[in-house]
């Protein structure tokens, strides 16, 4: 039985225009800047996020000078408000390292706190879980492409951030996607083929993903991991959606696909720890109920996992 996604994935929300015309238009970038909105994003990959982690904190542009800093980026305009991402100087990080718990919801009255796209990235309304999600996404990728691919020269940054040029040889570069397919098994029934990564939590289970290699289709890539990963051989491929994954740089494509359940699972030695086949009846109350069935402990709401597995659960 196929079924389709209930809602989009969390960091596939957006709301804003990109603007890519007004990326090169210098003036126009500067006239807008007076009451552009701002947010700033540390070396973590973390923002500030207050009202139990619903809104990303803005700030005014004028906070930062008079003109876009160097190294801010154009995320888009909205209701015609640019909104832009800074990176916060490493010397004015607030922790010294990430908060790495599974993080639950502040109460109301606590101040807002530091937080990365994994652990609010479900909670923040579709403006903010957009321009976050964008924003981590360039910032990551400044920091890996300071030199020329070419030449090896120095970079700068240039149209808003969305484009580096080489000091040496003029080589333009834009930033890199590295295209992921994550696949929910199931066998056409009742139940659901899950797996643990080395390294992951006791109890800790997902479905199956992989990188899709030079000259492989996403669909060959499917069916490629899934044996690979856990021996099994899947038919019936099919098209869920799709969610940008920011750590570093990558598009996860979300698909379902069929396999037998009484084939033998081998978990790729090195990769996989553990892989088992689940009931919807234990799927829908490990969901409701976190921890309630043991060793099942779900992907978080903020990506495309949760969204696919939860909605194979709400599937008649």
């Amino acid at each position: 039985m196929s079924f389709d996604l209930v809602a989009l994935p969390a960091l596939s929300r957006f709301t804003v225009d990109r603007q890519e015309p007004l990326r090169g238009d210098l003036e126009r970038l500067a006239r807008s800047w007076a009451k552009a909105r701002v947010i700033v994003v540390d070396r973590f990959g973390r923002t500030l996020v207050a009202e139990r982690g619903s809104r990303v904190v803005e700030r005014e542009a004028s906070d930062f000078g008079a003109v876009p800093p160097g190294d801010a980026v154009l995320l888009g305009e909205q209701d015609g408000v640019a909104y832009w991402g800074v990176p916060l100087a490493e010397d004015e990080t607030a922790d010294a390292t990430p908060d790495a718990r599974v993080w639950e919801r502040p109460d109301p009255t606590e101040e807002p706190q530091w937080l990365d796209l994994r652990s609010c990235g479900a909670f923040l309304d579709a403006t903010g879980a957009g321009l976050f999600t964008t924003a981590v996404a360039l910032f990551h990728w400044h920091r890996s492409a300071r030199f020329c691919a070419r030449c090896g020269g120095g970079q700068q940054a240039v149209k808003a951030g969305w484009t580096r040029v080489c000091d040496r040889c003029g080589r333009e570069e834009y930033p890199r996607t590295d295209a992921a397919v994550i696949c929910l098994v199931h066998d056409g029934g009742d139940r659901m083929l899950l797996a643990r990564g080395t390294g992951w939590p006791e109890g800790r289970y997902s479905v199956l993903a992989g990188f899709v290699e030079a000259g492989e289709s996403l669909e060959a890539c499917v069916a490629r991991e899934v044996l690979e990963e856990v021996g099994v051989t899947v038919r019936d491929v099919r098209y869920l959606g799709s969610q940008p994954w920011p750590f570093p740089r990558s598009l996860m494509v979300g698909f379902e696909a069929v396999g037998d359940p009484d084939e033998p699972l081998r978990p790729a030695d090195g990769e996989i720890a553990a892989a088992k086949w689940v009931t919807r009846a234990e799927v829908r109350r490990a969901l409701a109920s976190p921890g309630s069935v043991e060793d099942l402990k779900l992907a978080s709401g903020a990506s495309i996992a949760y969204r696919m597995i939860e909605s194979w659960a709400a599937a008649d």
